[in-house]
């Protein structure tokens, strides 16, 4: 982990992972894909903005959907992830890579006037901790999408109707399907994105078809087209097993240092004193690589 704190939750790590390749390029799951690419062109900001952090960013599916941002900051805790993001996007100005913690990022307060946390908030033990550091990096009025893994579909409700379940969807606590792996009640998130400083602009529900014979039968972009014109049923309810917010950055966080990017995770100084192969910081002495274009905050070195 990226810091000695002894209170930081436990952290699902795709270190050494073949993720990307065996879920999405082999997995069957090109309908799910194209529906989030739907769900993002509709709740980015038209216009973009200067610099976007993309949180669990793995090996950047997501990016080349965020044209409308100058420049991307993909944030994930796999190096292997990033190592893949690199060779499917390139080595540019306009990408930084970072290997880190989500609940210690390593970023200055009110960097970012965007920020995204797609398929990464169902591996976070302590949300609202997290919705909170992400707020901390955010200037106000800054766009985050949150995609979230949806306890109350309408599978874990007829499973639970059937007694095929024990837990309910209806209650608020999340549950932990597998470990480090949780599903949750959306007015728990919508309170914790609410409490985090977040206020909610739109809400889609994804994946209404997420079904392997439909799948099988009926073309992606049949079903695709089909769960576009579903998603915005989601500002009324929400009974998918995918959901995604749009929410808006309230009140003022400190302000950021002219010039400042990386704050230490271990003591928070900043800025950080670049070196030629390291960040060096001047407030604990924590040194933190810089390898092959990835900035490495996952533990100093020795």
């Amino acid at each position: 982990m990226a810091s000695k704190s002894t209170d930081i939750p436990p952290v699902c790590d795709y270190e050494g992972s073949d993720y990307q390749q065996r879920f999405w390029e082999q997995g069957g799951r090109a309908y799910e894909d194209g529906a989030e690419a739907v769900a993002l062109r509709h709740l980015l900001p038209k216009a973009g903005g200067e610099m976007l952090l993309e949180i669990g960013a793995g090996a950047g599916r997501n990016t080349p959907r965020y044209q409308g941002y100058r420049k991307v900051v993909l944030l994930d805790y796999s190096r292997t992830q990033l190592r893949q993001a690199q060779a499917r996007l390139g080595r540019s100005d306009r990408y930084v890579y970072v290997a880190a913690n989500a609940y210690t990022m390593p970023f200055v307060d009110g960097l970012f006037d965007g920020a995204t946390m797609i398929r990464t908030l169902h591996h976070m033990a302590e949300p609202l901790r997290v919705l909170r550091e992400t707020r901390r990096v955010m200037r106000r009025d800054g766009i985050f999408i949150l995609e979230f893994a949806n306890k109350r579909n309408l599978k874990a409700i007829l499973r639970w109707l059937a007694r095929r379940q024990q837990w309910s969807p209806f209650t608020p606590e999340p549950v932990e399907f597998a470990p480090l792996n949780y599903d949750f009640h959306p007015k728990q998130v919508f309170a914790w994105l609410q409490e985090a400083g977040f206020t909610v602009e739109d809400i889609r529900t994804v994946s209404h078809f997420r079904i392997g014979l439909l799948k099988r039968t009926i073309p992606t972009r049949v079903l695709v087209a089909l769960d576009a014109l579903a998603q915005p049923t989601g500002r009324w309810w929400q009974l998918t097993p995918s959901v995604f917010v749009r929410a808006r950055a309230q009140g003022e966080p400190a302000a950021a240092q002219p010039e400042a990017f990386f704050r230490c995770p271990q003591c928070g100084h900043a800025p950080l004193e670049q070196a030629e192969d390291r960040l060096v910081c001047a407030g604990c002495g924590a040194h933190w690589a810089v390898r092959d274009g990835i900035y490495d905050f996952k533990a100093p070195l020795d």
